[in-house]
């Protein structure tokens, strides 16, 4: 990771987007870039971006790019498209460069590996989630039809770069939108990460990712996380093996996600997820009661609600498990919680379980949620 990316005095992004292209017979290196904004990091970074590019001499083009989940389709790659062929990319000497969240990266990632058959990218999530989730595995995709996702490729960028000091200006609910992929992570391979989540809602997220005195918690918690995804996404790239632990929280959540849009940021839909697979474990004993509820508490305690309307259409819920059993090769292949930091892959979940998950969160939060 690399902090403060866009920091004047900083050489290392010119460096290293001067770096990333081919020189041209005659030795000339391009300088023009395509810069792919998230309109929100505009807001608040703009000025910011603008001036590192000038002062470095990159020719940057910059496009702004409104993206949120409500806009992961079609027609926002259509947009990203335009903008490419506007700007008339070569695309050996001037890899496009997106600077977003993981619903931009996703999209421009995605745009890229279409444009003349495959364009360099170089990625800079801004958001927790695109940082410990999106910024780290090279799958792509958009919704379509209805469907999480449901059009994409593998697309590896150049690289992406991973600057933490945007965390500083995210709000309280994106933050906790990033730690449900942390939480995931920790649930099915760690233990001490899951008590450093923990820790994290005593102290307050925001708290956490925005006061110095908190930093050496925050690394913590992203670098470990980091880590143990690269653990398993590397050997594993293209999902020649489909039991992936870290589709952990993604087997119902794809569905509960669409269904609620726009209600639901993506990392609230996973822990909703992990909230009724943990109620599932618990009733095939793999977790004890007190684990069941330390998952639930930590859920709660960064500040998302474990329960949606979704849950109360249990015929919506099973269609989940159907789509996921296509979507794996006609196994379940669900993964479940075993205790907190270890996992088992089950294939005979049936509609009585997800009875007992949704009955599990709905005994547990108040009322009123439901």
């Amino acid at each position: 990771m690399q902090r403060s990316l866009f920091r004047v005095e900083n050489p290392f992004l010119a460096n290293t987007l001067l770096g990333d292209g081919e020189p041209a017979e005659d030795g000339r290196i391009s300088r023009r870039r395509l810069v792919l904004v998230d309109s929100v990091v505009d807001d608040i970074y703009g000025a910011r971006i603008h001036a590192y590019f000038a002062a470095h001499d990159i020719q940057a083009d910059v496009r702004i790019i409104r993206a949120d989940e409500t806009l992961k389709h079609w027609a926002t790659v259509e947009e990203v498209l335009a903008a490419m062929a506007d700007f008339g990319i070569d695309r050996r000497r001037e890899p496009v460069i997106v600077i977003g969240g993981g619903v931009l990266c996703d999209v421009v990632g995605f745009a890229a590996s279409l444009y003349r058959r495959g364009t360099p990218y170089v990625r800079i999530p801004t958001t927790l989630i695109g940082i410990v989730d999106a910024g780290v595995g090279i799958k792509t995709g958009v919704n379509h039809l209805g469907g999480k996702n449901r059009i994409g490729v593998y697309a590896q960028p150049m690289i992406s770069l991973l600057d933490p000091s945007f965390l500083e200006t995210l709000t309280e609910r994106h933050l906790a939108n990033g730690m449900a992929e942390i939480l995931k992570v920790a649930l099915v391979k760690s233990a001490s990460l899951f008590t450093g989540i923990e820790r994290a809602t005593t102290l307050g997220i925001k708290a956490v990712f925005s006061e110095p005195s908190h930093a050496a918690v925050a690394d913590a918690l992203v670098n470990e996380s980091i880590h143990l995804m690269l653990e398993e996404l590397q050997p594993n790239l293209w999902e020649s093996n489909l039991e992936r632990c870290v589709d952990y929280g993604h087997t119902f959540s794809p569905i509960v996600e669409m269904h609620a849009l726009p209600e639901l940021l993506h990392g609230e839909a996973v822990a909703i997820d992990m909230a009724l697979t943990t109620g599932i474990s618990l009733r095939r004993d793999l977790m004890t009661h007190d684990e069941a509820h330390r998952v639930l508490s930590a859920i709660r305690g960064l500040g998302i609600d474990p329960w949606s309307s979704a849950l109360a259409d249990e015929a919506l819920l099973w269609s989940a498990v159907v789509d996921a059993t296509r979507h794996r090769d006609g196994l379940q292949r669900v993964p479940l919680t075993r205790g907190i930091g270890d996992h088992v892959f089950v294939n005979d979940i049936a509609p009585v379980d997800v009875h007992a998950g949704t009955e599990f969160i709905r005994a547990a939060v108040p009322a009123r949620a439901i």
